[in-house]
Parts: C-alpha cells; sequence; structure tokens
C-alpha cells in the first residue's frame, strides 16, 4: 500500500543538521519495521489531564490541549491525537508514518512553559527524544502552535513542521542503517555465543555489530521527489579503527542464557516478553532474554510502567523515613478514590493488615494511603540516589535508564506510589532494583566488562535492607510470589501488575533474588505477575544452580 506521506527516517542525540549534497555510500536504506512499542501506563494517566491539571498561564485550556496531544502521540494513541488538531485525518496518518518509517519505538515528549503571540496563538514547545530500533535516540526540539475556534474549543494548528522543523511538502527523513556483520561473542567463560544457540539473544548480539562500538547508523533529510540528500539531523555509533580479530567478551553466562532462552519458549505463551538476570555483587549481566526472538531489545531499551514490583523503592523510600514500619497496621481497602478510583487485583482487601502483609499482598490502596509520607520528588529522589535510576548507565549496549518524573497532581502522586503515573523502567532496571534493594548498594549493570561508570548513588542503611529482605522472603513464602516457594535456596521476590490501558490486558511483572542472583521479567498483556511471569522465572531458577561461578 503506497501512503500519500513517504516513509520518513530518524535521529540520534545530535540537534545539529549537516547540509550536503550527494549520494549516500555504505549505508541502506532503512526498511521500515513493525513497531514495537511498549505503551507504559502512564500514558493512561497523562491523556486524562481534566479537572487534575494545574496550569498557572492565561491560556490554561490551550496548554492543556498541546499536553494532551502530546500525551496521545507518545501513547501511541494516534486517534485521539489527531482529533485535538485543524486535520485530524492528516495528523494521524503523518504521525504512524513518522514513527514506523523510522523504526522509533516510544517517543518521549516533554512540554516547556507556553508563551501567547499578539494573534492569540499559543505556542508549547517540546523537546522530543525519539528511541530508534536498535541504533539509539534522536532528541530535537519542536513547538506547537494551539489556536482558538470559532466554537471556543483550542486545537493545534496542525503542519509537518510542528513534527520536526524540518518536516516539510518538499523535503522528509531516511533511516539509514550501516551493514555491519556480527561479531564473535563469548561468555564470561569463553563459550561462543551465537543466534543459532541463543535464538533469544539475536537483538542483543546486533547491537554488539560493529566491533562492539554499537550499530551504525544516520538519520538523512531528503528530497522527496528525488531522494536526494540535503543534510543529516544525526549519526548513530562511532567508527572504529580496524575491527578487532579477538571474539568480544561478555559478562553473559552460556549456562544462565540457556535456561533463560527456554524459559521464555515454553513459559510465555506466545506473549512479547523479555527477562534479566544479573548478579547482585557487581551488576554483571548472566542472561538476557526476547521473545520473540528477533527485533526490539525490550529487556534494556523497553519503557514500561512496572507497576507493583516498583512498590520495592517505594518502601524503601517510606522506611529511610521511619515514615511507617512493617509491623505497622496501614489498612487495605477494596477501593480508595485520589482523583480516579484506584483498586487492588480482583478488587480484594485486608482489613487490619500490617505494611508488611500489604507489600507480601500487594495492596494497591495502602500505598497509596501513604502518600502523604512522601514529598513530591522524594520518590524520584530514592530511586535515582540509592537506586540509579534515571541517571546515566553505560551497560555496553543501548539501553533506556529509566524515569521517575514529578507528579503534576494528587492523582498522578498515588498512581506513582504503586509503579503507575508516568514512571518506566524495563527488566534491567527492575533487576538491578532487585540486587540493590538486596545488597544494599547500586552497582551499574553491565554486559561487556571495563566499561566507563558515570553513576553516583548512596547506600541502603542496614535496617531497610534487612526489612526489605524480610518482606521479600515473605511475598514467595506467604504472599504473591508463591508460584516460586517450591524452589531451591532462599528466595526474596514481588510481583506486580501494570495497567497499560482501558482496553488491554495489564502486563505481568516478577522480580526475585535467590543468593547472588536478581532478576526480572515482563510479560505484555499478561493479566498478572504470578500468573504470566511466575512460570518463566520458575523454569529459569530451576535450571540454573543456586549461585553463578
Amino acid at each position: 500500500m503506497t501512503h500519500p506521506f513517504p516513509a520518513p527516517d530518524a535521529d540520534s542525540g545530535h540537534t545539529t543538521t549537516h547540509r550536503h549534497r550527494g549520494r549516500r555510500t555504505g549505508l541502506r536504506a532503512g526498511i521500515a519495521l513493525t513497531v514495537v512499542t511498549a505503551v507504559a501506563a502512564g500514558g493512561a494517566y497523562a491523556a486524562r489531564l481534566g479537572p487534575f491539571e494545574r496550569d498557572d498561564t492565561p491560556d490554561a485550556a490551550a496548554t492543556a490541549q498541546a499536553r494532551a496531544f502530546l500525551a496521545d502521540w507518545a501513547g501511541g494513541r494516534l486517534d485521539s491525537a489527531g482529533s485535538r488538531t485543524t486535520s485530524p485525518a492528516r495528523a494521524q496518518e503523518v504521525l504512524r508514518n513518522f514513527t514506523a518509517g523510522l523504526d522509533i519505538s516510544k517517543p518521549e515528549l516533554t512540554p516547556a512553559r507556553a508563551t501567547k503571540e499578539d494573534d492569540g496563538t499559543v505556542r508549547v514547545a517540546f523537546t522530543a527524544k525519539m528511541p530508534v530500533t536498535g541504533l539509539g535516540t534522536w532528541t530535537y526540539r519542536s513547538q506547537l502552535p494551539v489556536r482558538e475556534q470559532k466554537n471556543g474549543a483550542w486545537k493545534v494548528d496542525w503542519s509537518l513542521s510542528l513534527v520536526h522543523p524540518h518536516l516539510s511538502d518538499t523535503a522528509k527523513f531516511r533511516l539509514e542503517r550501516e551493514d555491519t556483520a556480527l561479531p564473535e561473542v563469548t561468555d564470561r567463560n569463553g563459550t561462543s555465543l551465537t543466534g543459532d544457540a541463543h535464538p533469544s539473544l539475536h537483538p542483543v548480539l546486533t547491537q554488539f555489530a560493529g566491533g562492539g562500538s554499537g550499530p551504525r547508523g544516520a538519520i538523512r533529510l531528503v528530497d522527496r521527489a528525488t531522494g536526494e540528500v540535503e543534510g543529516t539531523e544525526t549519526t548513530f555509533g562511532k567508527k572504529d579503527g580496524q575491527p578487532s580479530d579477538k571474539p568480544l567478551a561478555t559478562t553473559l553466562d552460556a549456562t544462565w542464557q540457556a535456561a533463560a532462552d527456554k524459559a521464555l519458549a515454553d513459559k510465555a505463551g506466545g506473549k512479547n516478553a523479555s527477562l534479566v538476570a544479573l548478579r547482585v555483587d557487581n551488576g554483571e549481566i548472566l542472561a538476557m532474554a526476547n521473545s520473540p526472538a528477533t527485533g526490539f531489545n525490550r529487556a534494556v531499551s523497553g519503557t514500561y510502567a512496572p507497576g507493583s514490583t516498583w512498590k520495592i523503592v517505594t518502601s524503601s523510600a517510606l522506611l529511610l523515613k521511619n515514615a511507617v514500619a512493617p509491623d505497622d497496621v496501614v489498612d487495605c481497602p477494596k477501593y480508595l478514590t485520589v482523583g480516579k478510583e484506584f483498586h487492588n487485583v480482583e478488587t480484594s482487601e485486608f482489613p487490619g493488615a500490617t505494611f508488611r502483609q500489604d507489600f507480601m499482598q500487594s495492596c494497591n490502596t495502602a500505598f497509596i494511603s501513604l502518600r502523604g509520607k512522601l514529598g513530591d520528588t522524594e520518590l524520584g529522589d530514592v530511586a535515582r540516589d540509592y537506586f540509579g535510576v534515571g541517571q546515566e548507565w553505560h551497560v555496553g549496549i543501548p539501553s533506556y535508564d529509566g524515569s521517575v518524573p514529578v507528579p503534576k497532581d494528587e492523582t498522578e502522586k498515588a498512581a506513582s506510589m504503586i509503579g503507575q503515573g508516568r514512571i518506566q523502567a524495563n527488566p534491567l532496571i527492575m533487576a538491578s532494583v532487585t540486587a540493590t534493594a538486596a545488597s544494599g548498594r547500586f552497582h551499574q549493570p553491565t554486559i561487556v566488562p571495563g566499561g566507563k561508570d558515570t553513576t553516583s548513588t548512596k547506600p541502603l542503611p542496614s535496617s531497610v535492607v534487612t526489612q526489605l529482605r524480610t518482606m521479600m522472603l515473605a511475598t514467595v513464602t506467604d504472599g504473591t510470589a508463591h508460584v516460586l516457594a517450591d524452589l531451591p535456596g532462599d528466595i526474596g521476590a514481588k510481583t506486580g501488575t501494570a495497567e497499560v490501558s482501558e482496553d488491554k490486558p495489564n502486563n505481568g511483572w516478577l522480580v526475585a533474588q535467590r543468593g547472588n542472583v536478581a532478576v526480572a521479567c515482563v510479560v505484555e498483556q499478561g493479566v498478572t505477575g504470578g500468573g504470566s511471569a511466575g512460570p518463566i522465572l520458575h523454569s529459569l531458577l530451576s535450571a540454573v544452580p543456586d549461585d553463578p561461578s
């Protein structure tokens, strides 16, 4: 099918456009792939700005419409985004082709403060971070013009340039990927790792292309009619000298990787899923697996709401300031309304429950009721300062390192207490969170030994670590992670159920720690963590030794 708007391309972190003419060499035009979008639940909250959105500008309605447009675009609700513009059908078509043609997995669009012009137009600038599958993130800035319509409603005045300032009727973007051979890769013991033997490693091995410097490519601005290159918006990857004849050594463990591959193949039920296993003592990644086995590396680049697995961080924030103790009674009702109605899985309730029991049974309403114990920035501060979430990680392959925005209102603050709202993570992040909770100290995850580390964190107090480990152990023996109770060794865990949207099943999460290994698994549309991710991690942990060598 031919679209009237030709497929565009993508860009990395550079914002300067280098103009040049001439034919491209050594690169091939990127083929539009099926975009695998891990739509975080944050979009569902962000789009409902409603009575809880606060805007001090004189044109709050215009600003709210612009922010809602960005939230819908970022969340993949393109029909809703189009309806907020003066040209709904065209806007929906362009937004869809823009992301698909450039292999953009999930945009992150951050609005700035609005300004008003003499003619009444309200302009809302925004920063776009576009993750280009397998390459990196293209960051640029643009702005939305919002105008009042005859009926009094505010609409985004549609034009191609609001998507990107250089997009026009005569110029589009093209993604070009450089052909790079897959390097020979070995595990921590020198065993060769191949896509044939370890199929779910394929997205990871692809990211090692280019001798460990990562895959290479570029986003070009091209003439729509001739295809001639007019400029380079950004480039991805770096050209090293001569490729090394030596295999690329990794921290992976062939035994753990094989068990992870098998667990996903046998227990994911055909759903999109991913998992990460890493060492607690140093953050070295032992296994990284994705299902399906080709395409998007969900394990490290996915952007998901972590759901109740995030209660490990929330609990840490509360315990750090002695805002609650494990034996304190924190009632767990079926429902709690904070702007919207929150409930527990299967609308369960536990009257007179202690905080320890709330953690074990993953009681949303109990955790939300404690939101007043934390300042608006405290959850994000604890995530960053103790768990490294949101800092820049140098894993050895491109990664998404998490986001914990300051909540905009009480409803979003309530949601953030249970890992919803605009909080985003992935299995790599949550495996690291689990390892930090178990040991008390963050270690930057790595898949290639000897990488740089620019993170800066401080250790959790030993008393907090003891309390977290006790609650996680109880979650396996007597709580929602009972699916792991028959396995050998002392296992601590936390389940998670993360809402994606009102019309899609929830994502299922499970994180666990046994000995010197922390693991995390997410199953898209898995409904519950114990029911979907539980069998996967049970299969993995039953097939590997209690501790890695």
